[in-house]
């Protein structure tokens, strides 16, 4: 017989095992005794591929001369220009990434599905056909950047603001997918609210989504940044390699690892700081959604 006191653990334990509370700590228990050698190898051989290149850029680093390298002109005034750029890449695409990204998830409209391909298609698009796409279309003799040309006197490729154009190009797909994935995850009921009490459609976008998708926002403009932080195919091939102009890390990376490799693995090692800086900045958001 079961005693008064047992009966109660029954649905405690089954509305645990529907929760997937009990059971999901057996079940990783279990893998964690029994890894299965057909799994564990290719497991162990993938997590080597990624990280050996990284433990080989650490030992080979000239740490003996890596301040001389690192507080060289040539390399603050990559890296300020990175920095500049990056930042400035980000900001044009926060400005016009957000309302695309709200336009995507809230907006029903005939091409949605290929509207959203093509805001995605910088992703696995070659940088360097980027590069070569922004040329046809904003360079002097391009569909547009003729009329800049001859309209304003407005030049792009080969210029600071070139950079900046090409970084976005590449890095804004990163922040509207961020946050039209935040949008569509936001419950809708609070701006229709907002709308039974009076507010515009602006309004309540501005007081009551901006602030529900602030997180996703963040996140997306620091992925963005990162992304525009390391562009190199798209810019050297619309902006150029020249220093102090449009010279920024990744280029002087790969100037330098034809003369100077000690002076690339430093450059190396800065990005490499910054892309982990960005990682661990990140880490709660994404161990949150998982």
């Amino acid at each position: 017989m079961t005693s008064p006191t047992d009966a109660p653990d029954k649905p405690a334990a089954a509305a645990d095992t529907l929760r997937g509370g009990p059971r999901r700590g057996r079940v990783r228990k279990g893998l964690g005794r029994g890894v299965p050698l057909p799994l564990l190898v290719p497991a162990l051989l993938g997590l080597a591929f990624l990280v050996l290149p990284l433990i080989a850029l650490l030992v080979r680093t000239p740490w003996h001369s890596l301040p001389d390298q690192l507080t060289s002109p040539e390399v603050w005034q990559a890296l300020k220009l990175s920095l500049l750029c990056a930042t400035a890449a980000t900001a044009v695409s926060l400005v016009i990434g957000v309302p695309l990204a709200w336009l995507l998830a809230r907006v029903e409209f005939p091409g949605r599905g290929l509207v959203r391909a093509l805001v995605t298609l910088p992703l696995v698009l070659p940088p360097v056909v980027g590069g070569v796409a922004l040329l046809m279309a904003l360079g002097r003799n391009g569909i547009v950047g003729q009329w800049l040309d001859a309209w304003f006197g407005i030049t792009l490729p080969f210029t600071t603001t070139g950079v900046v154009i090409a970084e976005a190009f590449v890095a804004m797909p990163f922040l509207v997918i961020s946050v039209e994935g935040t949008l569509r995850a936001a419950d809708p009921r609070y701006e229709e609210a907002a709308a039974t009490l009076g507010a515009s459609r602006f309004t309540a976008f501005r007081r009551v989504t901006l602030p529900l998708i602030a997180p996703g926002i963040a996140g997306g403009a620091v992925l963005a940044w990162a992304r525009a932080l390391g562009e190199f195919g798209a810019t050297i091939t619309f902006a150029g390699n020249f220093p102090g102009r449009t010279q920024t890390m990744p280029l002087a990376v790969y100037l330098a690892l034809q003369s100077d490799p000690e002076a690339a693995i430093a450059l190396s090692l800065v990005l490499l700081a910054v892309s982990v800086a960005v990682l661990a900045g990140l880490r709660d958001r994404w161990m949150t959604a998982s």
